[in-house]
């Protein structure tokens, strides 16, 4: 059996119920093959020409032939039905219907490298685990079409192919794959993560516990022989779908007990264990078995495929993974958005705060250059640099403008759950507004105060030292390095990813310090508390629950603006950040070394040029990043999307200053 190109006759000939299972098993494998694959030429004019045939998917136009040779031959019937009788009985087909589809693990990441290593290592037919020999058997996803395709005339037709094959011999495997099934639910389903996620009043009378004392009973009705209809099986679909709807409910806790990716993924495969014992269900109880066999069969088709892909395991769970991002980021998104002239001024203020402290982090900038560090550790310094004055901008509640972007749009992403609506849709719009204007005012306000202090400083140490904190080498260098004709704003559009890249680290780490109760550890361990008080405890409690997102925003997006440079460099890459408040501290430092005639020179407005190219950049690349995350998260559909931003155009053409300036 080594031919690669089989036909009909081929087969024929070979089917050998004396063959050991591997060779049986591989003559399945052909078989299917054939099915599926182009007809021999003598036979193509009789299985596609016909017009009656024409709609009829290929392999069902050959199974037609297939049977139409056998029932022609009955000696060759008779070896095919050996054959599949023979593999039936030799194999283990409680896997088949308790495994295929399913992971071995719940967890995501492991899935993930199962199914590399499936995809990467060859499988074999020398098994007797029939789930095994499915996944060979229905190699390609276009079978579950034909099969599904599959009307009563042929399925009554097929029996010629299992007349070896006991009548009930399936029954008593379906049974023993729903105890497998009804355990591993058993367990799920009491497990401490799920349970305390799901909805208790779904869970007050423990259709959990009671699952498997329902299917026994139901066991012991079928048995008897029972009617489909019988009191037990009622009641074991009514738990189930109880089982099912508690399941469900574990995505609306997430807020408050954090959005674990592992849990949402064996929330999948419980409710998907669920599906597959009300299909077992449906073929042991129905008065028609074989069509409820095929609808499962069809199922396990589809399962099989969806198991190897990895671009579906990560489909299905990208927008958990973004909303564990966005839904953590919102609530800090929120104190950005200004919506009155009272919390304009605010911002202006907060903003003109942290351009104080960005001035100081500009000289600073300098100093740690002069000091000769090498490329890693100089980056390593400049980063902490960063990290410490945004972390003082944070705790004085000031602002810094770029960090607004990553942090508001995925607030902003929350106002789109009612776009069904256009009174939605234009709420979403007054937020649009309400975001420019509030960035407006942080840039302004950034840049009103950053500027002036460091030519201030500047001018001290002329007056005070004879010469400027920054020399001359280095203004012309940033005159250099911000000029318009320079790689500036490409550099401006990466340092808007790792804008983006601090919010996600900050998500990620408040998602986990809420999904392990961090906050409650403070306050209650017996050690903190002993050691601080239960006061104090508390308030520590409070104070990182409340800035644990700020607090790893600004360190990591300080240490990747000093670090990722450094790096880059160390494989050749040549990367930079430019920042706009830092841009407009390091020229402000330069016009104070060269003087203000620098001023009248192209080389000082193509920096002026290339510094409002960096802000729109820094912005529009971190809010673009984030917001399209944050719709990921919240599903939105294209179609919705392209309402809004039509929305969003029809308002600046008809009301452009509303994306300046507050309402009176």
């Amino acid at each position: 059996m080594t031919n690669r190109h089989w036909d009909l006759t081929a087969l024929l000939n070979a089917a050998d119920p004396q063959a050991a299972l591997a060779e049986r098993n591989l003559w399945l494998v052909r078989l299917l093959e054939w099915l599926r694959h182009a007809p021999p030429a003598s036979l193509a004019g009789k299985e596609t020409r016909d017009d009656s045939t024409a709609a009829t998917p290929q392999p069902l136009v050959r199974l037609k032939h297939l049977l139409n040779v056998l029932e022609r031959h009955p000696e060759h019937a008779r070896a095919f039905a050996e054959v599949i009788g023979g593999v039936w009985n030799e194999v283990d087909a409680v896997a088949l219907f308790a495994e295929v589809g399913f992971a071995p693990r719940m967890a995501l990441w492991h899935e993930a490298f199962h199914r590399v290593r499936r995809r990467l290592l060859p499988a074999t037919t020398d098994t007797r685990d029939l789930a095994e020999l499915f996944e060979l058997l229905f190699g390609s996803a276009a079978d579950e079409d034909w099969i599904a395709a599959i009307d009563d005339a042929l399925l009554a037709r097929l029996s010629l192919l299992f007349a070896a094959t006991p009548d009930d011999g399936w029954r008593v495997e379906a049974r023993a794959a729903i105890t497998v099934l009804i355990s591993q639910v058993h367990a799920a389903g009491l497990g401490s993560a799920m349970r305390v996620r799901m909805d208790p009043t779904l869970l007050q009378d423990q259709p959990f516990h009671q699952l498997p004392a329902a299917w026994a009973a139901v066991e012991r009705a079928l048995a008897d022989g029972a009617a489909a209809g019988a009191p037990a099986t009622a009641y074991l679909h009514a738990l189930l779908d109880r089982c099912r709807a508690a399941a469900q409910t574990v995505p609306e806790h997430l807020e408050a007990h954090g959005v674990s990716v592992d849990l949402m993924f064996s929330v999948e495969q419980l409710t998907a264990r669920l599906d597959r014992i009300d299909a077992l269900l449906a073929c042991l109880l129905s008065p028609q078995p074989p069509r409820e066999l095929l609808r499962l069969v069809a199922g396990l088709v589809r399962g099989v495929h969806e198991r190897r892909s990895l671009r579906t395991l990560f489909g299905r769970h990208y927008s958990l993974l973004a909303r564990k991002v966005a839904e953590r980021s919102a609530e800090t998104g929120e104190h950005y958005i200004t919506r009155n002239p009272g919390e304009y001024r605010d911002m202006l203020r907060r903003a003109a705060g942290g351009g104080a402290v960005i001035a100081g982090t500009t000289l600073l900038k300098f100093s740690i250059a002069w000091l000769g560090f090498t490329a890693f550790w100089g980056g390593f310094w400049a980063g902490m640099n960063y990290a410490a004055s945004f972390v003082l901008i944070h705790l004085l509640h000031w602002t810094v403008a770029t960090k607004q972007p990553a942090m508001t749009a995925p607030a902003m992403a929350a106002k789109l759950q009612h776009i069904d609506r256009e009174d939605g849709v234009e709420g979403f719009v007054d937020e649009v507004t309400h975001l420019v204007r509030s960035q407006v005012a942080g840039i302004v306000g950034n840049l009103a105060l950053a500027a002036p202090l460091v030519l201030l400083v500047q001018g001290l140490c002329w007056w005070t030292l004879g010469a400027p904190w920054v020399g001359e080498k280095e203004a012309h260098y940033v005159l250099h390095s911000l000029s318009l004709a320079g790689p500036s704003l490409l550099f401006a559009a990466f340092t808007g990813t790792l804008l983006f890249a601090s919010s996600l680290i900050a998500g990620w780490v408040e998602n986990g310090f809420v999904l392990h109760r961090l906050d409650s550890a403070i306050a209650w361990n017996p050690r903190i508390v002993a050691m601080l008080g239960r006061t104090r405890a508390a308030a520590w409690s409070r104070w990182w629950r409340a800035n644990i997102s700020g607090l790893t925003a600004n360190i990591s997006l300080g240490l990747m603006l000093g670090l990722v440079p450094a790096l880059s460099s160390f494989f050749g890459l040549g990367l930079e950040v430019r920042h706009v408040t830092l841009s407009t501290g390091q020229l402000a430092a330069a016009v104070g070394a060269l003087g203000v005639g620098v001023m009248a020179t192209w080389a000082f407005w193509s920096c002026v040029l290339c510094i409002a190219g960096i802000g729109v950049l820094n912005v529009g690349v971190s809010f673009f990043c984030a917001f399209r995350v944050a719709m990921r998260s919240r599903g939105i559909r294209l179609a919705d999307r392209r309402r809004v931003y039509a929305a969003i155009r029809a308002r600046l053409r008809r009301e452009p200053l509303s994306f300046l300036v507050p309402p009176k």
